[in-house]
């Protein structure tokens, strides 16, 4: 036997071991539910992430449900995209921007109460397959919406329906309430090297 034979045997042997162990986690996971996703962390592509699952839902036909908790006047890309191509997305946004660019709080209070009322009727809507709540972990860092309420509605959300949660922070609550928590970890940026945000890829 050659070396390279002796080599793709070891490989096949190991593959075969590796695929015997998926199959066997992938045969465990039986419970069929909706899950809750939780993509925190400093680093950029958290809300890019859901937005990822947003399409992939979407190419399912299923429906979809979208708040954003810290976007201002400017449209984004996924703004508009999903309402001029996604009649089956529904997208809300608070559109105050950055409380440190309105620095009312009072104001900033107010505009959480009423974005996370959309947000509740959405998590209370078992017609909608996937709710994704966009940056909601700002407003619970700043006590703008009582955290214990926000998890209750996430725990009480109809059984088949997923969640996706995006944000720095959040707390060990918030964390303890999703099934599946992911930190994006910030390595590099290039707005730190004085490059400006790019249209398509930033916004």
């Amino acid at each position: 036997m050659t070396d390279d034979s002796r080599k793709d045997a070891r490989h096949e042997a190991a593959m075969k071991k590796q695929k015997a162990k998926v199959d066997a986690r992938i045969a465990e996971a039986d419970t069929e539910c909706g899950v809750a996703v939780l993509l925190t962390g400093n680093g950029k592509g958290k809300s890019s992430s859901a937005f990822g699952m947003v399409m992939r839902a979407l190419g399912y036909g299923q429906k979809v449900g979208v708040v954003q908790f810290i976007k201002g006047e400017q449209l984004s890309g996924e703004e508009i995209y999903l309402r001029d191509h996604c009649p089956q997305a529904t997208l809300y946004q608070m559109g105050t921007g950055f409380t440190w660019n309105t620095q009312d709080r009072s104001g900033d209070i107010a505009a959480a109460e009423r974005t996370w009322a959309q947000a509740e009727a959405m998590l209370s809507d078992a017609s909608i397959d996937l709710v994704v709540l966009d940056e909601i972990t700002y407003m619970l860092a700043y006590k703008y919406l009582d955290e214990q309420r926000v998890i209750d509605a996430i725990q009480s959300r109809p059984p088949e329906q997923s969640l996706v949660v995006t944000g720095r922070g959040g707390g060990s609550a918030l964390q303890e309430a999703m099934d599946t928590v992911s930190e994006v970890k910030d390595i590099k940026h290039a707005f730190r090297a004085g490059i400006k945000a790019r249209q398509g890829v930033d916004y």
